[in-house]
């Protein structure tokens, strides 16, 4: 496979006072039109308004910074409208609307990854905004938008032109939005950083698995996500998707070293992973992770709603469930050495401590 690998930042698309809107181009990193996957960030400002909009993608969001209210509206449903905090998942099915909202000092920062195997492009996301300078109402003539709403044309021309903005926009601070429901939180978001851990190893890591039992929406979505947290030099185990997905990975915070193993046995990446790297794990390669002193974060989308993956190190490592006599005439070693190797890491289960 010729296709670069290697981890990359998002670049600025769009954006003003309000905030600005970041995407990975898949010309710069070309697995994601390759797997049919986009991926962009949302940065508000305080009092920043990301005006209502639609995609051609189903995707994931995930909060990575700071706090606001979201407004999401599925088909043929009632507006949602949530407070959102770090931490937070947020399944996105075909067809929703959404508008996010920022009244904090802190800079809300949410982070998209989708399916855009139905997209008008592949690897990227496009979005339809209800309003603003490249709103629907914008292509409409004026007596479209007065048959369709019913309105005389002073009304027309102000749903057309009022809004100069463009995609997002910066309030005044007097302008009174919707306060968040609480009852509308439940079966929108999983906070991944609350959530009860699938696995937690001591002083290793811990990962939060996202899937149809704790966010039943991500079924409408078709994929899975989890939050993994690696200790300081910790490490995971190489493993792979056993169920032809596709792995995207974001940094969350931290930094670590990171290995690809792909066809023919030849490492295809080594690199160093930090904070804001993207990167796409082809179907069926193996990956593994070291974390630097500092601890390694990331979160993943899984091109499946309900995830499996094997992995070749650890008391549930493949290599545990193969034969002795398999495992000697494979290796071609003496079974003294199948019995060492086979009496290692009985207890480590997909990350391991530090080395003592």
């Amino acid at each position: 496979m010729g296709l670069d690998l290697s981890p990359k930042l998002a670049k600025k698309v769009y954006g003003d006072d309000g905030g600005s809107y970041y995407a990975w181009c898949p010309n710069e990193l070309p697995m994601l039109r390759e797997g049919n996957i986009g991926a962009a960030k949302l940065a508000l400002e305080k009092n920043g308004f990301a005006l209502p909009r639609y995609s051609d993608s189903s995707m994931v969001a995930y909060v990575l910074q700071g706090g606001g209210v979201a407004g999401i509206i599925l088909p043929e449903s009632e507006e949602k409208v949530i407070a959102i905090k770090k931490g937070d998942a947020i399944a996105l099915p075909f067809g929703v609307i959404t508008w996010w909202y920022n009244k904090e000092d802190t800079e809300l920062v949410v982070l998209f990854m989708g399916d855009t195997s139905k997209g008008h492009k592949p690897g990227q996301f496009t979005d339809f905004f209800l309003t603003g300078s490249n709103g629907i109402f914008t292509g409409f003539t004026t007596d479209f938008v007065k048959r369709a709403w019913d309105v005389d044309d002073d009304i027309a021309k102000a749903l057309i032109g009022n809004q100069k903005g463009k995609g997002i926009v910066k309030l005044d601070a007097n302008v009174k939005m919707p306060e968040p429901k609480p009852d509308h939180r439940k079966g929108m978001a999983l906070n991944c950083e609350e959530a009860p851990l699938d696995t937690d190893i001591k002083n290793a890591g811990n990962v939060v698995l996202l899937n149809t039992q704790n966010l039943p929406l991500v079924g409408q979505v078709g994929l899975g996500a989890d939050l993994v947290r690696l200790e300081g030099n910790a490490m995971c185990s190489p493993g792979f998707s056993c169920d032809s997905a596709l792995q995207v990975t974001y940094i969350v915070k931290g930094s670590g070293r990171l290995q690809v193993v792909g066809v023919d046995g030849k490492r295809v990446l080594e690199t160093i992973v930090k904070a804001g790297n993207l990167l796409i794990v082809p179907r069926f390669f193996v990956v593994s992770k070291i974390a630097d002193p500092g601890g390694l974060s990331w979160f993943s989308i899984i091109t499946t709603p309900n995830p499996m993956f094997t992995h070749l190190a650890g008391s549930i490592g493949a290599w545990k469930a193969i034969s002795p006599e398999v495992l000697q005439a494979a290796f071609k070693v003496p079974a003294e050495t199948e019995k060492l190797f086979r009496s290692k890491r009985t207890n480590d289960a997909i990350f391991f401590p530090p080395p003592n």
